[in-house]
């Protein structure tokens, strides 16, 4: 039988050791069930819809609306609508840096965008912003915008992940990211993807890279909408607050050793699309 979630770092090489001994199950190792390898469920010739580990079509028939509780494999969320024009690939973390990036590859790019989103396999949040997915795809579906998602799972290598995600993009014209100021950071996604991008004839793009912060807070009001702080670390509970909007005054009110974009890390923010100052 198909068993249900699990999050056992080994259930890779325990499939990947399946597939290589030419067997269609393994044995979860959490639960004692039998699991579908990829090539099981692939001899099957359709997704079953019922969101299996390792299903390898997309989970295709996975009703649209449950897609984000169920699905263990990469998948639209929010669906690719024109897949003849070419499309940026906006890596979308849910926050305000993400936000501010599509404002300005939609004001100087031609290309249609597609929102892409990690996010943690349990408990069906995105990293760092502590944002639930079911906000992401609200995000989405209020932009009008498809999304691609991408369950990480422990165990799984964050490239091996992406990259046949990657693949479900008919027409790439760029990988885009909303990286502001951080050397590391860039360095590390640049390395990362640079196998990933030479394999889909895609460059990488910064749009934002060192744009000032207050073009930024100036771009951030012209949008009118509303974001908030969703995540704090601890260096910086007494100047920011979960649930506190950020903007021009809480900016300019955060201590000396708090970024004014906690781009050290010290906040999180959620782009609050559907809800305008």
């Amino acid at each position: 039988m198909q068993s249900s979630i699990s999050f056992h770092p080994d259930i890779w090489k325990l499939h990947d050791a399946a597939i290589a001994d030419g067997e269609t199950f393994y044995e979860d190792p959490d639960s004692g069930f039998l699991v579908f390898t990829s090539a099981g469920l692939e001899a099957r010739g359709k997704c079953c819809g019922s969101g299996c580990r390792h299903c390898p079509y997309a989970h295709e028939n996975v009703p649209e609306d449950r897609r984000g509780d169920l699905i263990q494999q990469a998948s639209w969320l929010n669906p690719l609508t024109n897949p003849t024009v070419p499309a940026d690939l906006l890596f979308w973390s849910g926050g305000k840096d993400s936000f501010l990036t599509l404002r300005e590859i939609q004001r100087s790019a031609s290309n249609q965008t597609v929102l892409v989103t990690t996010f943690d396999a349990h408990p069906r949040k995105v990293a760092h912003q502590e944002l639930d997915l079911d906000l992401i795809i609200r995000q989405a579906q209020h932009l009008n915008l498809p999304l691609l998602g991408i369950p990480l799972h422990p165990g799984r290598d964050y490239e091996d992940a992406v990259r046949p995600a990657l693949s479900l993009v008919p027409n790439p014209a760029r990988l885009v990211f909303g990286d502001l100021h951080l050397e590391h950071i860039r360095g590390w996604r640049e390395q990362a993807f640079e196998e990933i991008a030479k394999n889909l004839a895609t460059p990488l793009a910064f749009p934002l890279w060192h744009t000032d912060y207050e073009s930024l807070i100036d771009d951030l009001e012209a949008s009118s909408i509303v974001c908030e702080v969703s995540a704090v670390t601890p260096d910086a509970k007494n100047a920011v607050q979960i649930g506190d909007h950020f903007n021009r005054a809480l900016m300019e009110s955060l201590p000396e050793g708090v970024d004014r974009f906690g781009e050290n890390g010290e906040f999180h923010t959620l782009a609050r699309v559907w809800d305008t100052a």
